[in-house]
């Protein structure tokens, strides 16, 4: 340790009883003959940390000439009739659309920071947040010269996996209003599926991008952990953190993760990630196979105990099944594969997120290298009875979690984290003889939104089970394109007996960097069946 100064100003406050108070907190004492020294040396820290406290912030500057913010506004009630428009604004590059993107608008998850842009994070717990960054995919987006037409709803601080939580109310499934449209990322699936936005980007901490594809029946990518950078978005645990791009077909899926993905040698998660020049062009790829419904060679494991969740409906498990017949006549070699560790996915990631998720939001996090964002983490200390009162329930449940953890198994978090890259492990000896991995995406169909005064275990039973599938792969890292593979007729809710069907999904799961060969089979699977009638 080195102290670089013992002098100390007067006007600091530390004192001995301050030591005393710290002491106090271990339950531990210091000599009394040492502790003139020790106070010495923490009113030395004090200076310091006041000291550099007193520096301004630095945040990244944004080419607002470039790129001006348009239009910035609320949505038109009139307009947003699936409540899946958080904010409207229209950015696009004045330099004219020039890039893998021209000509295609894109609806961003309410998480990620857009300059003078409210983020509402779907919650009334804080309020009033205007970032004064741009996130580094936003600078690619327009880069590329997509057009960013405003903030999709998300989910109260991302903490729900079902469309009722926002702030704002909730967000409709576009086949069935009345029904959920999945969650968190819920404005950016039901806006892509609803055809208001060509593509639309998402985050994925447990299962944030598949569970809205995968309800509102579309394509959902999970990247490889890091491959697309994380700064300037709403972290809930870094480990868990995904962006990942929601589209209607394969192919703009590929096309936007070519936009956006590579190291921006900012933040962490990205450093193991190739830089932008070196990413593979994942859509350009697809377009150039000779005969792109030709899985001749390929080898296709079926987890067998993802078809074990408790929560599974007998019917998906029938479509999938059905579905993953359909790589056989592709000419895929299909074989059921066991990895008993899945089994044990959720648990892991319970774990990391309950426990890691307080951390974060008691701005606890340390080790880390990338972009702070500490004007949204100030918002959230100290927790007065007023923003605890408006949080949603699995807020509060992520706090009252994290803080027994932290009590009474101090050792929880870096036990999952190991356990976590036992699970990757894993997963890995399996990729070792097959292409991909293959399974349900979700349990069941999209529920019927529940009441905001419904009790909060009334709240949390619309999602029982509901990421069982997906959370695991969001500790693995791997990749994982959630896809549409049939509708079901709905039996719950308001529309039971109606014949309204909603959308099954399927996952494709791949190596580290391997979303080429992901895309590869999704692709021929999607060019060979129409999935709207199965």
């Amino acid at each position: 340790m080195s102290v670089f100064s013992l002098e100390v100003k007067e006007s600091n406050p530390v004192t001995s009883q301050t030591v005393d108070e710290l002491c106090s907190l271990w339950g531990v004492a210091i000599n009394d003959e040492e502790k003139k020294d020790y106070e010495t040396l923490l009113a030395v820290f004090h200076d310091s940390a006041d000291a550099m406290m007193k520096l301004p912030e630095y945040s990244p500057t944004v080419d607002l000439d470039r790129f001006p913010r348009q239009h910035v506004r609320l949505p038109n009630p009139e307009k947003n009739t699936l409540g899946a428009w958080a904010w409207k604004c229209e950015i696009i590059d004045q330099r004219g659309p020039n890039g893998d993107l021209s000509g295609k608008s894109v609806a961003l998850k309410d998480n990620i920071a857009v300059k003078n842009v409210p983020m509402l994070m779907g919650t009334d717990m804080v309020k009033g947040y205007v970032p004064a960054i741009d996130a580094t995919v936003v600078t690619r987006i327009l880069e590329a010269g997509g057009r960013i037409t405003g903030k999709a709803v998300c989910e109260n601080l991302c903490h729900s996996a079902t469309s009722s939580s926002a702030a704002t109310g909730p967000v409709h499934n576009p086949y069935a209003k009345g029904y959920s449209s999945g969650g968190s990322s819920s404005g950016s699936g039901a806006l892509v599926a609803n055809h208001d936005v060509d593509l639309a980007l998402g985050a994925d901490q447990g299962g944030s991008v598949r569970v809205p594809a995968g309800w509102c029946g579309i394509y959902g990518l999970k990247p490889t952990f890091g491959l697309i950078p994380y700064t300037g978005c709403g972290s809930n645990e870094p480990t868990n953190d995904h962006l990942g791009p929601m589209s209607r077909t394969v192919l703009d899926n590929a096309l936007l993760l070519q936009a956006i993905a590579g190291n921006d040698n900012i933040d962490d998660r990205s450093f193991a990630t190739p830089s932008p020049s070196r990413i593979p062009r994942y859509h350009t790829r697809l377009l150039e196979i000779p005969n792109p419904t030709d899985l001749a060679g390929v080898r296709i494991g079926v987890l067998s105990e993802a078809f074990t969740q408790p929560a599974l409906d007998s019917r998906v498990v029938e479509c999938v099944r059905s579905a993953i017949a359909e790589f056989i006549r592709l000419g895929a070699i299909v074989e059921d594969v066991s990895i008993p560790m899945h089994t044990h996915g959720a648990s892991i990631w319970t774990a990391v997120s309950k426990v890691g998720g307080y951390l974060a939001k008691q701005n606890l996090a340390f080790g880390r290298r990338g972009h702070a964002m500490n004007d949204l983490a100030n918002l959230f200390t100290p927790l007065t009875q007023s923003s605890w009162d408006a949080a949603y329930v699995s807020t509060k449940n992520i706090y009252l979690n994290g803080a027994y953890a932290v009590k009474h198994f101090p050792s929880l978090l870096g036990h999952a984290t190991n356990l976590s890259r036992q699970l990757r492990d894993a997963y890995d000896v399996a990729l070792e003889n097959y292409d991909v991995l293959v399974l349900p995406n979700l349990p069941y169909i999209a529920t019927s939104n529940f009441d905001k005064e419904d009790k909060p275990l009334e709240k949390i039973r619309k999602q029982v089970g509901l990421t069982g599938n997906t959370a695991s792969f969001n500790q693995s890292g791997h990749p994982v394109l959630a896809m549409p593979i049939g509708m079901l007729e709905i039996q719950e809710g308001p529309l039971k007996g109606s014949g309204v069907k909603l959308p099954v999904s399927m996952q494709v799961v791949g190596k580290w960097w391997g979303e080429e060969r992901v895309y590869k089979v999704a692709y021929a699977w999607e060019k060979a069946c129409n999935w709207k009638s199965r």
